[in-house]
């Protein structure tokens, strides 16, 4: 199976959910389960089998009758469809404190992604190691992910700076940008974007709080 073709035909919704049953599995796999169905699957996580089935199935895995899937085989599937089996680099621009927290958050490589490098635009960081992560001026990057071919790109700058540096990744060559700036980025179609949206998370969060306790 090619893994990008088949990422292209699945449901956003699935490819979201995969990550949960991949957590799910590696601690089920931690304690010596050997085999797990769709209904285990389902009760711990709060979905239907038949959701869980379906998700299951873009990753081209068949389950076999009154077994399930064997732990191991469906935690390789759910990972080499989505890339996680391999590291995918990346570079990681605005070393503020939302990009400090994610250079330091050490999970990112159980999910494939290895941050090789961060870039500021304050003179003062530049130089420095943050989590054992180089920061680079900003005018670094064309030429260092020409040399180390990065197409992963993680902005967390401020939102008055996220066009112009978007458009330098873009210069770069870098083909996917996980945005945590909270603008709407205009790049080219070729160019891929996941927008994580805190503020509209959170926007969620306190007025279903508010109207709780009306």
């Amino acid at each position: 199976m090619n893994t990008t073709d088949s990422i292209k035909g699945a449901p956003l919704p699935s490819i979201r959910r995969l990550p949960q049953y991949l957590q799910l599995l590696r601690q089920m796999q931690t304690k010596g389960r050997i085999a797990v169905s769709c209904t285990h699957l389902a009760d711990d996580l709060g979905f239907t089998s038949t959701q869980v089935r379906k998700d299951l199935a873009v990753t081209g895995i068949i389950g076999k009758p009154k077994v399930g899937y064997i732990t191991e085989e469906l935690i390789a599937s759910i990972e080499n469809f989505l890339g996680w089996n391999n590291y995918s680099d990346a570079f990681l621009v605005g070393v503020g404190n939302m990009g400090n927290a994610l250079l330091g958050y050490d999970d990112f490589r159980l999910h494939g992604l290895n941050i090789v490098a961060a870039f500021d635009a304050n003179p003062e960081k530049i130089g420095k190691n943050v989590h054992n992560c180089e920061i680079f001026a900003l005018d670094k990057m064309y030429e260092l992910a020409e040399r180390m071919h990065i197409q992963i790109g993680i902005l967390t700058v401020p939102a008055a700076a996220a066009q112009s540096v978007a458009s330098e990744m873009v210069l770069a060559g870098i083909r996917a940008i996980w945005n945590f700036s909270p603008i709407a980025l205009e790049v080219p179609d070729s160019i891929i974007v996941e927008n994580v949206r805190l503020y509209s998370s959170l926007a969620v969060l306190t007025s279903r709080l508010a109207n709780t306790n009306k």
